[in-house]
């Protein structure tokens, strides 16, 4: 009774307040003055820490709300693109004091448009607006409500400023800073987004919390469309770069202003490519305002003038340009003189290749001969011209020239956001595969595809797919090229120093060594390896499908015995096995070829083989960094590519080898014919192989491998034996001093030094040290002979 009479007294007040207090619109109308109302509106419209509820006008235009980013969605959002994400506390009074200073640098980033100038002034829709042309965005997260995120990205104190690249974090800022401090942090994220892109002396910056730079101008009585304008025009003046860079930003704007005046004037032209078949010295401003701020494709080379190998690759460089005239821009950049530039692009060594195209670029790793240059240059040219749409007849072409390529297989409903994701995909491709589209009933049925868009490998006439069918998945820029670089080598590649570690890393290769001199020869052995490379991999497939039909077929038989014995526990335990075939582990086979004329040395101190006795193949199990290593010792009529951007990360060392196969189980040669090859490989890959392995490391090398395997598998055992032969050893050394002559002696019984002397066989000495023997040739059989000699050929004898 109490109780009803209380919560009547209380609903009757909160009605009194109600009736007597008006609406918040109604004190806005009843003030006779237009800037309390004003004042009123803007009143309601922040934030406790004075940020816009809604969006805010800046330099005339519009900017939305600084995005508030839900912490469980954070991973996803910034999985893409660039991100600065600012992770503060709402209790904190620092937070609060900074707030202000990130509102006005996101407005003020926002509106600011590239140098080159657009019709086009929405920044949400414009390509040259700064979100779009960067791929850069801004957001925020409240570490109270989301505490659990900002621990995940080790945030210990507020604010805490994190720019992020794809989900990666790539520079970070702590505490309350100003707003010059601020858009220099920032300024530098931006030259290293596109190099060359931004202003000297950075952008002008405004008053913190005003709405305009200094100078603009608010229109007055003008249309939405005048104060768009004006905000462009004044963004645009923000972004003046002074010295030689403001002249040809005012060309821009004079060639921006004239197309404004004149609706009707043509376009202009497209200007023509290397229209003088040279390559173009560029400067850092040459660099912005041919490279950056263009979709015009360029062949970079950036070098010194004091490096060898820039020095043996000019004249060759200078001939590529000449026969890519009117096809492909050429550039080099002295890294002496633009420094800046070359940090921003990240230059590690010389020369450095580099392709750009539409604020893409990709680096050249191939060989640097005139040949192979052209190639690249051609496949490039060829790339720039976008996907090709082909019918089945064209496809079956191209098969006959092209050994991998990629078909995107789509109907009318493919939208135009599909064809977008799918042309970012050409310049990756670039020297690697073939991309082509098509919508040809006949492909759909030779590939046995139902659903659109679907993306596929043919290699060599044998399909292979890209699983996930979702928009997001097929649209998924680093998904799909993760796919393509695990499929785009062909069935049986060429090795080269390009792509050895690509191809030899971590699996065992079958390594056909074969000559071009003897052509007929040359074919039909490759013919035969690609035969047994076919036919192992449908093997394989039919093993896999078998092992995961059986790991099916068990956990059925656990969930039927456990209904039969009504067992909820073990039913439960049995239906939530997962059948991951990924987490069984399985040696990956690959097939190679390498030309035995080229890498003649290399494969003679390696493998002991020469292809003048004859083509012959090896199963390589090899560390990669070592493979390295013999490559880059092996003379070749054109330089290597072996730039800090292929250094091989470490790797366990249990996990490493240094060992290879080239005789059958009946120990005669293995040879380029496919029942050799697939006689031999089941026993190799069977673990323990039932063929003894060759190793391709030194004497010593193989002492260091073989201890350095010991101590990774067992590193106290190791440590142990370690102590104990240190410990045999000084005592060998005491006693042998002591005894004053050699154990065991010379041949003659003087010690080693006195048999050296007489030309005698040496052993055991009084000085304590050895020497291995040589060979019945004379020959160096021990320390190094894998790589510096004939040590190898005679270990394999």
């Amino acid at each position: 009774m109490r109780w009803s009479i209380i919560s009547r007294v209380v609903a009757l007040s909160l009605a009194t307040l109600s009736l007597a207090a008006p609406p918040t619109h109604e004190l806005v109308g009843r003030s006779s003055n237009a800037k309390e109302a004003t004042f009123d509106s803007k009143a309601i419209e922040k934030d406790a820490f004075g940020r816009p509820l809604k969006p805010s006008t800046f330099n005339g235009q519009e900017v939305p709300v600084l995005q508030d980013i839900d912490g469980e969605k954070l991973d996803t959002l910034i999985s893409k693109g660039y991100w600065l994400v600012e992770f503060f506390s709402p209790y904190c009074h620092h937070c609060k004091a900074f707030a202000p200073t990130l509102q006005t640098l996101y407005e003020l980033y926002y509106t600011s448009p590239p140098v080159t100038p657009s019709e086009d002034t929405d920044p949400s829709t414009s390509l040259n607006s700064f979100t779009r042309y960067y791929d850069f965005h801004f957001g925020r997260v409240d570490c109270v409500a989301f505490g659990s995120a900002c621990q995940a990205h080790e945030v210990g104190s507020f604010p805490t400023v994190l720019v992020f690249k794809d989900g990666k974090m790539l520079k970070k800022s702590v505490g309350a800073k100003s707003l010059s401090e601020m858009s220099e942090w920032l300024e530098e994220v931006l030259e290293s987004i596109k190099p060359g892109s931004r202003p000297k002396k950075g952008l002008k910056l405004p008053k913190v919390g005003e709405d305009h730079v200094e100078g603009y101008e608010a229109p007055l009585g003008k249309s939405k469309a005048d104060d768009a304008e004006k905000g462009t025009k004044a963004g645009l003046k923000q972004n003046e770069i002074e010295d030689e860079l403001e002249e040809e930003v005012s060309k821009g704007k004079k060639s921006a202003s004239s197309k404004g005046k004149d609706k009707t004037k043509k376009p202009r032209p497209k200007a023509e490519l290397n229209p003088n078949g040279r390559s173009v010295p560029l400067t850092a401003e040459d660099f912005l305002s041919k490279v950056t701020t263009t979709r015009d494709p360029w062949f970079i080379k950036f070098y010194t003038k004091w490096c060898p190998h820039c020095q043996h690759l000019a004249p060759t460089w200078h001939s590529m340009a000449r026969d890519m005239k009117g096809k492909l821009n050429i550039g080099e950049v002295d890294c002496e003189a633009e420094k800046r530039l070359c940090k921003d692009v990240h230059v590690h060594g010389y020369p450095t290749l580099l392709y750009f195209q539409g604020g893409e670029r990709i680096e050249y790793s191939g060989l640097r001969g005139l040949g192979d240059l052209l190639n690249f240059a051609n496949k490039a040219v060829a790339a720039g011209e976008g996907v090709k749409d082909v019918t089945a007849a064209e496809f079956e072409e191209m098969e006959k020239t092209e050994e991998v390529i990629f078909v995107y297989l789509y109907d009318h409903a493919t939208t135009s956001e599909d064809f977008e994701a799918l042309e970012r995909l050409l310049l990756s491709l670039i020297g690697r595969a073939r991309l082509v589209k098509s919508k040809d009933e006949k492909l759909y049925k030779r590939f046995k595809v139902s659903t659109w868009p679907r993306l596929l490998v043919s290699r060599d006439g044998k399909p292979s797919y890209y699983t996930p069918l979702s928009p997001r998945d097929m649209r998924d820029f680093r998904k799909v090229l993760g796919w393509m670089q695990s499929v785009w080598q062909p069935i049986v590649a060429e090795l080269t120093a390009a792509n050895a570690k690509e191809i030899m890393g971590n699996k065992l290769v079958v390594l056909g060594i074969l000559s071009r001199d003897r052509a007929d020869e040359f074919i039909i052995a490759k013919r035969e390896i690609k035969n047994a490379a076919l036919e192992w991999i449908d093997k394989q497939t039919q093993a896999f499908q078998l092992e995961r039909q059986e790991l099916r077929d068990a956990k059925q038989l656990r969930i039927e015995e456990a209904e039969d014995r009504n067992d909820q526990r073990a039913l439960r335990n049995a239906k939530s096995i997962r059948i991951n075939m990924e987490d069984i582990e399985r040696k990956e086979v690959a097939f190679a070829w390498v030309d035995g004329v080229f890498w003649e040395r290399w494969i003679r101190t390696t493998y002991g083989i020469s292809v003048k006795d004859g083509e012959r193949v090896v199963v390589n199990d090899e560390e990669v960094s070592f493979l390295f290593l013999s490559l880059s010792l092996s003379p070749s009529p054109l330089p290597l590519l072996l730039t800090t951007d292929q250094e091989e990360e470490d790797t366990d060392p249990a996990q490493q080898n240094h060992r290879y196969w080239d005789t059958t189980i009946t120990g005669n040669p293995i040879v380029p014919s496919r029942t050799s090859i697939l006689e031999t490989l089941p026993k190799i890959v069977a673990n323990p192989p039932k063929i003894s392995p060759k190793t391709t490391a030194s004497f010593f090398g193989h002492i260091y491998f073989t201890l350095r395997h010991a101590f990774a598998s067992h590193p106290v055992f190791g440590s142990g034996a370690l102590v104990i032969l240190l410990v045999v050893l000084l005592f060998y050394v005491r006693s042998a001093r002591r005894g004053g002559s050699g154990v065991g002696g010379g041949m003659n019984g003087n010690g080693a030094l006195n048999g050296g002397a007489m030309g005698e066989k040496k052993g055991w000495g009084t000085g304590g040290f050895f020497q291995l023997p040589t060979g019945g040739n004379g020959k160096g059989d021990g320390a190094l002979g894998g790589l510096l000699g004939n040590g190898a050929a005679e270990k394999a004898d």
